[in-house]
């Protein structure tokens, strides 16, 4: 079987419900949050991921994404690397999108960028060099991060630009996995939450 690359992003925080954009600020997961990474941690330690014996584990070292991976019961076997950190938005942080169209109508976040900020061809280098690293070993890998930096990983992952990221949605404590088809660079499956149906 082909390596596993699996991608989750971190429990629900008070920015992420109310859609604030939320990069270098190190907030807490609200209770919703930490249970959700209960069920992401219950859903990877049953069939077929059976704990993920003989991954590498690495997490963004912000809060929300390293408390994810702790909750998840994966902290004792997690690397914090800062190339997971998400999209440093600058001037942005902490806006709604409906607050920064305010300021400049017609705003689109993978073309137009954010000011002060991250460059999305930084964006972009971070993520190539987290695809390099995954692709680098044939042992699963488990990445615990953040909406638009796995994003672009899933983006890169494919070859394609970075603003085809815009095109991938991603919810808070989704699942998801890059692999291979037919010798090509493929999303397996994407944005998966079921297991947050549970109890």
């Amino acid at each position: 079987m082909a390596p596993r690359i699996l991608l989750a992003r971190h429990g629900q925080t008070e920015w992420s419900l109310s859609g604030r954009h939320t990069g270098r600020t190190d907030i807490p997961l609200l209770d919703e949050g930490r249970r959700g990474a209960k069920l992401l941690g219950e859903r990877l330690h049953g069939a077929p991921y059976d704990g993920l014996p003989g991954a590498e584990i690495r997490t963004s070292p912000l809060l929300r994404a390293s408390e994810t991976c702790e909750i998840a019961g994966f902290g004792a076997r997690a690397t914090a690397w800062d190339a997971l950190m998400e999209f440093d938005y600058g001037a942005y942080e902490g806006l709604t999108p409906a607050q920064i169209k305010e300021r400049r109508p017609g705003w689109f976040i993978w073309r137009d960028g954010v000011p002060d900020g991250e460059t999305l061809d930084q964006l972009t280098a971070r993520a190539d060099e987290v695809v390099s690293w995954a692709r680098s070993a044939d042992r699963d890998v488990l990445l615990f991060a953040h909406g638009h930096i796995l994003r672009t990983i899933a983006a890169r992952w494919l070859g394609m630009p970075v603003d085809f990221a815009a095109r991938i949605r991603l919810n808070p404590t989704s699942l998801s996995e890059l692999g291979w088809a037919y010798g090509e660079a493929a999303l397996v499956s994407w944005n998966e939450t079921g297991h947050l149906a549970v109890g």
